[in-house]
């Protein structure tokens, strides 16, 4: 049976058989790439998420300018297919780049000089030949954690999310081959903050509620945001996503929700847009008497609240309402504001209010 490593072989196989032909035939090789800009990311209203245009660039060989970047691709390209899909071997990729970086015999040119270089090559193959990272055995560091009513299957261990004591499970950067082996949970809780997963964990409320709760630990890394899409897909699960009052926070939801404008191209496997954001308003500032505990809005976070009240996907009426509030106001609030409330009053009475309530922001 054809595997996930198989057709991504496949594809980077077609890719060098494709530049090899245009040799023989004495032409420039090219590589041909979506281009990830802002300019070609585009709000796709049917299917609720962040998509490339179709503008491609072509990285020609026997352009000068392209030269290198064509020799850095084609060296990535060949590390993914000869070592690490053939043999199995995932790695991290830092250690790509060191494996890569040489100086070229006969010249003081080196093949890579930053990461940043090998990274930028990792993006564009993806584009180019329609896979994620992960399928190229390419790893990231990982970020978040997990617990719940869920029993899985990773590289031949069973672990069991609801026994694991009070760290959760650290969600690996690469979850395509974990195996689902029971998923008890009613819905899905995404937070941002560390502290408030903490607080959920210890008070037991995933178990008091039958639900997992995720942890992204600030922006969600690509990990977490495929195994939320996973399981919200695969077990048709609500996903409420829980974060800051303030435009940062409402950004995580966005890229949970509608995927990234960096990461445009993986929209279709990293983006929920089922998602419901069960945050903190401006509304609950109000509300719950949280006045005394804003925080003043620094000129970041107005920059990036007028720039969110222009993206397509922010055009709701709600949206620009609380936008337009947070800049009136001048104000934000952090999770951890509620804990002036009691140190329960998150789990007692916030999300049981707001989810009973329906009391979302989409």
């Amino acid at each position: 049976m054809a595997t996930a490593s198989d057709d991504v072989r496949k594809k980077l196989k077609a890719l060098g058989t494709k530049v090899t032909k245009e040799i023989e035939a004495k032409e420039s090789p090219r590589i041909e790439i979506p281009v990830r800009g802002l300019s070609n990311v585009e709000y796709d209203e049917k299917s609720g998420l962040l998509k490339l245009g179709g503008q491609v660039s072509k990285r020609s060989f026997l352009n000068y300018a392209h030269a290198k970047k064509f020799m850095q691709t084609m060296l990535v390209a060949n590390f993914a297919y000869n070592e690490l899909l053939k043999t199995g071997i995932h790695t991290s990729l830092r250690d790509m780049f060191y494996a890569l970086k040489r100086t070229l015999p006969g010249s003081n040119e080196n093949t890579f000089e930053e990461q940043i270089e090998s990274d930028h090559c990792v993006v564009d193959l993806e584009v180019s030949v329609d896979t994620l990272r992960e399928d190229l055995h390419l790893s990231a560091d990982v970020r978040g954690r997990v617990v719940g009513p869920v029993v899985i299957k990773d590289r031949g261990d069973t672990i069991d999310w609801a026994k694991l004591g009070s760290g959760g499970w650290a969600i690996p950067s690469n979850v395509e081959e974990i195996e689902f082996k029971k998923v008890d949970a009613k819905f899905i809780l995404v937070i941002e903050k560390n502290a408030a997963f903490e607080r959920l964990h210890e008070d037991r409320y995933w178990e008091k509620n039958n639900c997992i709760i995720v942890t992204t630990q600030g922006q969600a890394a690509r990990g977490p945001r495929r195994l939320i899409q996973r399981l919200s897909t695969e077990y048709k699960l609500p996903v409420y996503v829980f974060t800051d009052g303030d435009a940062y926070g409402w950004y995580i939801y966005s890229v949970i929700k509608y995927g990234s404008m960096a990461l445009a191209h993986t929209s279709d496997r990293l983006g929920t847009p089922d998602a419901k954001f069960l945050g903190l308003t401006m509304k609950d500032i109000e509300k719950y008497k949280l006045e005394k505990y804003t925080i003043k809005a620094k000129p970041v976070d107005i920059k990036r609240a007028k720039d969110m009240m222009k993206y397509d996907w922010f055009q709701t009426k709600a949206w620009q309402n609380e936008l337009k509030t947070m800049l009136e106001k001048g104000y934000k609030a952090e999770l951890e504001a509620l804990s002036s409330k009691g140190l329960k009053f998150i789990t007692e009475t916030y999300l049981p209010e707001k989810i009973k309530n329906k009391d979302f922001l989409e």
